[in-house]
């Protein structure tokens, strides 16, 4: 893999983003959590009340106790 910068999002690669974040320390990792907490939060206060979610046919699982 040859090392470059770009400000492309579309040349950003899965194992690049892995890479990137597997190179965080597990405060920074937590870190990063409030902060997409804090934004989805923001963008979508009600999603807290949101019970029961169904799933979307193949793009997420949801698990339930059993």
């Amino acid at each position: 893999m040859k090392a470059t910068l770009t400000h492309d999002r579309t040349e950003e690669t899965i194992e690049a983003k892995t890479l990137w974040f597997r190179s965080l320390t597990l405060a920074e990792r937590m870190e990063m959590l409030c902060a997409f907490t804090e934004l989805l939060l923001t963008a979508n206060p009600r999603i807290v009340e949101q019970k029961n979610a169904e799933p979307i046919e193949g793009r997420v699982l949801v698990l339930t106790a059993a």
